[in-house]
């Protein structure tokens, strides 16, 4: 499956994938926590023409490279002769919402919802479009959704432990989801690091519990 990683703006660290095309996610004030975004090539595409799948691996390859202009270029004249791709809409809403679009970032989620509405990487982008506009709790199920149609899908188990932790402040459900992710993308020494310092944190809420009892 071809995947492309995009997140806010800034780099913090790789994602894997398979046969793989990374960018690097973002900071988030004095944390290196920050959601992750994903856009992903659908399965629709492994039934089409190898020229078909080249068009759009050209695109995504472009857009990896960071120029988005022509990505999006690339992007458009695709969706226009073959708009029932839902990877491509997730895409062109991650180009807009780099770009600081987010009203045409939702619109292309929505058009890649539209043709599945189980996406996982439309769902984890409309996810992170939410967070910005401040609706943590409908940014949660967004997610959630996300799992919920994929439970491997491991970028959405890291947003939601990033929301969880930094926004809604559920220490418990954000390190269920940083050990989910852990376990499904591999070694990561940063998550594991998180995932240390949540138990420490929990545990020391107990204690402090304990006491007041």
């Amino acid at each position: 499956m071809l995947s492309l990683h995009f997140t806010d703006l800034r780099p913090l660290r790789s994602l894997s994938a398979v046969a793989a095309l990374l960018v690097l996610a973002g900071c988030a004030g004095t944390d290196t926590r920050q959601e992750a975004a994903e856009g992903d090539a659908d399965q629709a595409l492994r039934e089409v023409s190898p020229q078909v799948l080249a068009q759009f691996e050209q695109a995504t390859a472009i857009m990896a490279t960071g120029d988005l202009v022509e990505a999006e270029f690339r992007l458009k004249e695709f969706v226009l002769q073959y708009p029932g791709y839902p990877g491509a809409h997730t895409n062109l809403a991650i180009i807009h919402a780099t770009n600081g679009n987010d009203d045409a970032a939702r619109a292309s989620v929505d058009e890649a919802l539209a043709i599945d509405p189980a996406y996982p990487p439309a769902l984890n982008q409309l996810g992170m479009l939410l967070r910005r506009q401040g609706e943590f709790e409908l940014a949660a199920a967004a997610y959630q959704q996300a799992v919920d149609a994929d439970p491997g899908y491991a970028l959405a188990h890291y947003n939601l432990g990033v929301l969880n932790e930094l926004y809604l402040r559920r220490l418990d459900v954000a390190l269920t989801h940083f050990e989910l992710y852990w376990s499904l993308s591999g070694e990561d020494s940063q998550v594991e690091k998180w995932i240390v310092d949540l138990k420490r944190r929990l545990e020391a809420q107990q204690r402090a519990a304990n006491v007041t009892e």
